[in-house]
């Protein structure tokens, strides 16, 4: 059976991938990881506020995990909500894990957006997307993760409230603070938006 045939049309593994990946089948860790790195790296490396080498760390846990624990997926839920939830879980152990070992007092450093009046407006884009990163990585974890899993990852709010283990409402109610800190903390952007700056 060819790679296409394993994968559905939303491009995630289908049941007998998984099968394969709990019988110890190597080339189907191997699909499961193709498939599924970007994914996992790109909610790691928001959760850890643009920190590519935290992200990779975190990611390689995830992978080395799933290669033992894969037979504890009992097929309740999606595999991608299942592996989403190992994410989230994985990225907030490892924050609480680095903050145990900060100074006292010092906090994580978060990107920072240096205030330029770019001559190009691809520059302008890149920039603005930078200064939203930015805003979102300084959420809270309980509000960060909703507005990933929701923007970047496209969950629906039922996926959502499966990963992190609350209800829907409790979903909508983080989402709806998510959005109102975001734009209070973006809010210095709207005239340079609004002019085309």
């Amino acid at each position: 059976m060819g790679r296409r045939a394993l994968m559905d049309e939303t491009n995630t593994i289908d049941e007998r991938v998984i099968e394969a990946c709990r019988d110890g089948d190597r080339e189907a860790f191997r699909l499961l990881f193709e498939t599924y790195k970007d994914r996992v790296f790109s909610i790691a490396v928001y959760s850890f506020d643009g920190d590519e080498a935290a992200a990779d760390d975190v990611a390689q846990q995830i992978f080395l995990k799933l290669m033992t624990s894969i037979s504890q997926f009992r097929g309740e839920s999606a595999f991608t909500t299942w592996l989403y939830r190992m994410v989230v879980n994985a990225c907030i152990d490892e924050r609480r894990r680095r903050r145990r070992f900060l100074p006292f007092g010092e906090a994580i450093p978060m990107n920072r957006i240096v205030d330029r009046r770019p001559q190009e407006k691809e520059f302008a884009r890149v920039e603005l997307s930078s200064c939203v990163k930015a805003a979102i990585a300084e959420l809270k974890p309980k509000l960060r993760m909703p507005i990933l899993l929701k923007y970047i990852e496209g969950l629906s709010y039922e996926e959502i409230a499966v990963v992190l283990g609350c209800s829907k409402g409790t979903v909508a109610s983080r989402l709806n603070r998510g959005h109102k800190e975001l734009a209070r903390r973006l809010r210095h952007l709207k005239d340079q938006v609004a002019s085309g700056e």
